[in-house]
């Protein structure tokens, strides 16, 4: 190996954060042609794990590593969200033994094969929809080599009365809602007028006024639009004259 293979090879191994996929476009951005890529691959320095993606052979790879590489190197908007974004924070007291991992990303976005058909060792779910808006109530989550985007409780919980109740259960979300006792109404004020599901809203303030949390007094309601018209969520469930909504008889 010459010089100058031999110091890209340091920029390459520099350039990697363990437990994260290194996306083929992004090497050869940083200086690691495709040619060269095909040559570490030869001898054993790269390993491919589909089209355009590749890790260190020594690596055991979760799914934060190969969402790191769509958020930081392919620069795709999809974070973490809803109960999986509440259970990295140490937001959600219910435990599973197969926890499904819930990703966000508006209508359009579409992810490649190499990440939807890798083993991550759980289910995935990419949920596309603009009921929320682009960039507001997001954090970052620290893994030990590199961080992730995820929503802030504030929008998680949101993210969790989307899918509710076909995908997440309603009492459930109740009790995730009732354990957030430190929202910041600025942020919850902000997404709650630009979300656009008049469900979410209704049930979102009713939740949050059962569970009579503080931070619910600093946030002004006349500036929400919860729409007109009835919401039924369940069948044979409790009608809520303020909120107009049809909830289960255990939340009534």
């Amino acid at each position: 190996m010459d010089t100058n293979n031999g110091s890209k090879l340091k920029n390459m191994l520099a350039l990697h954060r363990p437990g994260a996929v290194m996306l083929s476009g992004w090497l050869e951005a940083n200086g690691i042609s495709r040619d060269l890529q095909k040559v570490y691959k030869k001898n054993g320095w790269l390993q491919a794990i589909g089209a355009g993606a590749v890790k260190r052979p020594d690596d055991k790879l979760t799914w934060h590593g190969g969402l790191f590489a769509l958020q930081q190197q392919a620069h795709i908007p999809v974070h973490a969200g809803a109960l999986t974004a509440l259970t990295l924070q140490g937001l959600s007291h219910f435990f599973r033994t197969q926890e499904s991992v819930f990703l966000f990303a508006q209508r359009q976005t579409k992810l490649p094969l190499w990440f939807k058909n890798y083993d991550w060792g759980t289910t995935l779910h990419l949920v596309r929809t603009s009921v929320l808006p682009i960039g507001i109530g997001l954090t970052e989550y620290k893994e030990k080599n590199f961080a992730i985007t995820i929503a802030a409780p504030e929008r998680a919980i949101l993210e969790c009365l989307y899918l509710a109740p076909k995908e997440l259960d309603l009492v459930e979300c109740y009790h995730l809602l009732e354990s957030l006792t430190n929202l910041r109404p600025e942020v919850v004020q902000e997404l709650l007028q630009k979300c656009t599901s008049v469900k979410i809203k209704r049930v979102f303030l009713y939740m949050a006024s059962k569970a009579q949390h503080q931070w619910l007094s600093f946030v002004d309601r006349s500036k929400i639009d919860l729409g007109s018209g009835n919401r039924s969520l369940v069948k044979g469930g409790s009608y809520n004259a303020e909120y107009k909504i049809s909830l289960p008889k255990e939340l009534a």
